[in-house]
């Protein structure tokens, strides 16, 4: 199948495979390099969070940004700011904070391999990361020193002691 491009001196063709579609230009057409079939420079940080799979749905990637849990170069950013290829991008995400450099973009989520080609976080980012996660693990769980919990004999002779404390005299 053989089909012409949007204008010009572009000719594509297209292969169809059940649920793929590729496209590449055609021998007979220019060699002229001007042709761009797709290909993205920019794209809205929403999109981009959810293509690069740091989000697991769209919503989720837009209500981080509204919510000022994404800065891009420094500054707190809408779900529609463009962003390109080079910039900034801080996400927190519960405690977790991660730097990344974008250096790719698309609109459409691609598996998993793709999306990590889309971004490299920076060496501090990591590190900080790293760090944070060992003092989680060392750190004791909240309500550990406390002990066992007391039984009901226990239980009932701090509360008759308690009693006794409030009782005026």
């Amino acid at each position: 199948m053989s089909s012409s491009g949007g204008g010009g001196s572009c000719i594509q063709t297209t292969v169809s495979v059940p649920r793929l579609r590729v496209r590449s230009p055609d021998a007979a057409g220019s060699s002229s390099g001007d042709c761009d079939h797709g290909a993205v420079d920019q794209v809205r940080i929403d999109k981009w969070l959810w293509a690069a799979r740091i989000f697991k749905t769209r919503s989720a990637a837009t209500g981080a940004v509204l919510g000022g849990r994404v800065h891009v170069d420094g500054e707190r950013v809408k779900p529609s700011k463009v962003i390109r290829t080079g910039d900034t991008i801080d996400v927190t995400m519960r405690t977790d904070r991660r730097t990344l450099v974008v250096t790719g973009v698309a609109e459409r989520r691609g598996p998993a391999s793709d999306a990590l080609t889309m971004y490299t976080e920076t060496p501090e980012s990591l590190v900080a990361r790293e760090r944070h996660a060992a003092e989680r693990r060392l750190s004791r769980p909240h309500g550990a020193d406390l002990g066992t919990r007391p039984t009901k004999q226990a239980r009932r002779r701090l509360e008759a002691l308690r009693r006794e404390q409030r009782r005026p005299r």
